[in-house]
């Protein structure tokens, strides 16, 4: 019955999620992100059967707290909080059934899923804009050294061939949001020093801002070098998909280098 109650609450948020999930390419990582938490937790079934239930009613207050979340974020149209209204939820009723012991014991496949909701806005753009800035200076800075001349006005990079705008689909947000996912769930099945973890998700963000940038340096390399309309169509979308394999190699190279430092700080008398 609860659960009924629950999906019947939820049921047009999720479907609106959903579709944002398969319409905007910024997001369609957040498919991924419910399973992967499902499959954490069946992972440690066992563990989690052995964990005592104290059940509080402290719940019963995040559980009021949850839904005072939903109500403003229905009066106000404001998605991310009725979204995140569900996963408050989720705390709610796990720590009124099962107690604050229980919740610390999931707390990372609960934390993991904060990851399927699509950015406000507002913080979306303030994110967006300053990526597209570094990812067309860092190509104005490059292109010159491989022969190309450029002029850089904001986010456009005039090559004598043609403008090449680094637009908000370039900026690298897409990439930078699905590799640091990706980095979370490869630290959390091959790593089990959280530390490690930690240092692989942070180095996410470097590397997909570094792979962009390559992108877009690519790019004016095949505008100068061979045909402007190259830069379009297929070869724009094999560049994306080529960059992302390209950051996964990195982020695996990380990893590498994060283990031999480890060990020779072991090794050290």
């Amino acid at each position: 019955m609860l659960a009924l109650l629950v999906g019947w609450l939820y049921s047009s948020i999720l479907f609106h999620l959903a579709k944002q999930w398969s319409n905007d390419p910024n997001f369609s990582h957040g498919f991924f992100v419910p399973a992967f938490s499902l499959f954490v937790l069946w992972q440690d079934r066992t563990r989690l059967a052995g964990e005592p239930r104290e059940p509080s009613s402290w719940g019963l207050l995040i559980v009021a707290f949850a839904l005072s979340v939903l109500v403003v974020g229905v009066l106000g149209a404001e998605l991310f909080l009725s979204r995140v209204s569900l996963l408050l939820l989720i705390a709610g009723l796990v720590i009124f059934f099962l107690g604050w012991r229980f919740f610390r014991a999931v707390l990372f496949p609960w934390m993991f899923l904060f990851l399927m909701i699509p950015i406000p806005e507002i913080v979306f753009g303030e994110i967006t804009f300053p990526l597209q800035m570094l990812a067309s200076k860092v190509a104005a800075l490059l292109l010159p050294l491989l022969g190309v001349p450029v002029l850089r006005e904001g986010n456009v990079i005039n090559l004598p061939a043609m403008p090449l705008e680094v637009a908000e689909a370039c900026s690298g947000i897409r990439s930078l949001l699905s590799l640091a996912t990706l980095a979370i769930i490869y630290g959390y099945l091959i790593e089990t020093r959280v530390w490690v973890r930690v240092a692989l998700a942070l180095a996410s963000i470097p590397i997909a801002v570094a792979a962009n940038s390559l992108r877009i340096v690519g790019t004016g390399l095949l505008v100068q070098y061979w045909d402007p309309d190259k830069a379009e169509g297929f070869f724009h979308l094999f560049s994306g998909w080529l960059v992302f394999v390209v950051s996964l190699a990195m982020l695996f190279i990380a990893h590498r280098l994060l283990q031999i430092g480890h060990r020779k700080n072991e090794a050290r008398p």
